[in-house]
């Protein structure tokens, strides 16, 4: 029987400093360009990052093709400007634009999901990515007219069998990532996130309703500046549910998928919390707003360090040995066909 060893954290060695001067380039580039360059941009972006996660004594690496990542925004944008410009002018064609964008849509995700994984490495070796077509219009079409038809109900089952087709689909080398995440887990933190929102909502009706109600009584008429309050509160609830409901949502989703998510034997484990996450949130909007934008990239930096600092790699046995048989393994496959790996939609 094979004893776990102990777990491997992740590390994350980037700093604000060294990534301010990548963005302010890559947004100086893009602009210059009317966003040409914004696939460049990209591909920097996504190897600073990779490159600066680590996971014991090596590191990740991105190896997406920038020519490769613009004609996939060329072909969003198309869509997107044929929709925009149907819709106005011709509703009807708008319509069939947009019906047509849903039914291709699926098999775009999947060609991102492929080409996303087979640009990643570890200690050379890639990722990949085995999902199916077939199932992707299932998960990503079926499921989300679903969810809208039954008024979201299906939104934690939709959820769960996404994080699902992802990562069963998804392997290192030759080993196969696994989830085992039921549905009723995603139905427990939609659920409490939605009372959340509730408490929030309801505290907020009953202060409107007061302060409306005590208007009325004093002179018989809506006060103004009481309509004013409602309207400040109206957005003060949606930053109070950005900063508290969004962390707390996004923390047990991370901690859930990734708890449950093993590769071949070895697991992952995930430990952000709510409080750690909404800090985060709050004092890089704080930062951001007070800097004019310009503490984007040190928010961005801070975000991922959190993120990939609160998780770890469980071995089943030695990472050496399990790296060392799966470039054999790689070894005995052979090369990979690149196939449908040139277009990536994603942004």
């Amino acid at each position: 029987m094979n004893m776990q060893t102990q777990e491997q954290r992740f590390n994350f060695t980037g700093t604000g400093a060294e990534y301010f001067r990548i963005w302010i380039v890559n947004l100086f580039l893009s602009i210059l360009t009317l966003g040409i360059f914004s696939a460049w941009a990209k591909v920097r972006r996504m190897q600073y990052f990779y490159r600066n996660t680590r996971l014991g004594d090596s590191t990740f690496d991105y190896h997406g093709s920038p020519i490769a990542i613009l004609k996939g925004r060329l072909i969003a944008v198309a869509l997107f400007a044929a929709y925009s410009i149907a819709i106005k002018y011709r509703p009807m064609l708008g319509l069939g634009i947009g019906l047509a964008i849903a039914l291709i849509m699926p098999y775009l995700l999947v060609t991102s999901f492929r080409f996303r994984l087979y640009n990643s490495s570890y200690r050379g070796l890639r990722f990949g990515f085995a999902g199916s077509v077939n199932s992707a219009y299932g998960v990503f079409l079926a499921l989300p007219i679903i969810s809208v038809l039954t008024l979201y109900l299906f939104a934690p089952f939709n959820h769960q069998r996404i994080k699902a087709y992802q990562h069963n689909n998804s392997r290192f080398g030759q080993s196969a990532f696994t989830f085992n995440a039921g549905v009723g887990s995603f139905y427990k933190i939609y659920f409490f996130a939605f009372l959340q929102f509730l408490l929030m909502f309801t505290l907020f009706a009953f202060g409107a309703y007061s302060l409306f109600k005590g208007g009325l009584a004093n002179t018989g008429k809506t006060d103004p500046q009481s309509a004013l309050m409602v309207v400040m509160g109206v957005y003060a609830l949606m930053i109070i549910a950005g900063l508290l409901i969004v962390p707390y949502f996004i923390s047990r989703i991370q901690n859930l998928v990734w708890n449950s998510t093993q590769l071949g034997r070895n697991r992952f484990s995930s430990s952000m919390t709510a409080r750690g996450l909404a800090w985060i949130y709050f004092s890089n909007l704080v930062f951001t707003i007070l800097t004019l934008g310009l503490f984007k990239p040190f928010a961005a930096i801070r975000l991922a360090r959190y993120k990939i600092e609160h998780m770890a790699l469980l071995p089943s046995g030695e990472i050496d040995e399990f790296i060392a048989g799966e470039e054999q393994k790689a070894g005995a496959a052979g090369m990979e066909t690149a196939e449908i790996f040139d277009i990536d939609i994603g942004f």
